[in-house]
């Protein structure tokens, strides 16, 4: 009677436990989704981390990804590094003539996509170790630059390790 009991109520809880996605402990290497921060009057077309796609675009000063999956060895080691591949482009639709005059929709796709830029960096892996991980977060900066965290904390919460604002003014000329 007790084992009759027992069995489904242990095989409810594994199936539960099952679902939950906790934070990866880094202890044990960990990982979990793409994201990425666009500080940037661009439009982000598309993005990847060594190779793994972010999926989403992501609008100016925007959020987005959703990405799978991103995964850390156990340790951190010094000298660790990712490859940002990306690309820009114009976030506006100002000018867009519908799609009536294929002509004239063509001519404006052709000027849209004359603008877009693409992009690679290799930037270093933040020390995760002692810390959970929670995949990755991509924050695109202005002058192409890119900062990447590992860190599970929400980038509103004070704890969050990059600290740039969201909106970012492209300066003057960017620093070589």
């Amino acid at each position: 009677m007790k084992s009759a009991l027992i069995s489904p109520l242990l095989a409810g809880l594994l199936l539960l436990t099952g679902c939950a996605q906790p934070a990866a402990q880094a202890g044990g290497g960990g990982g979990g989704t793409i994201k990425a921060i666009n500080h940037t009057k661009w439009a982000i077309n598309h993005f990847s981390v060594n190779g793994q796609s972010g999926i989403d675009i992501i609008g100016p000063f925007q959020g987005g990804g959703g990405g799978c999956c991103f995964s850390v060895p156990a340790r951190w080691t010094p000298g660790m590094t990712v490859r940002v591949d990306w690309e820009s482009g114009e976030a506006s639709t100002e000018g867009f003539p519908g799609f009536a005059d294929y002509e004239k929709y063509k001519a404006w796709e052709k000027k849209m996509s004359s603008q877009n830029r693409q992009h690679s960096k290799t930037v270093p892996l933040p020390d995760y170790n002692g810390q959970d991980v929670c995949g990755i977060t991509v924050h695109f900066l202005p002058c192409d630059d890119v900062k990447v965290t590992t860190s599970c904390w929400s980038p509103r919460n004070v704890n969050y390790p990059i600290k740039e604002p969201v909106r970012m003014k492209e300066p003057a000329v960017c620093p070589k």
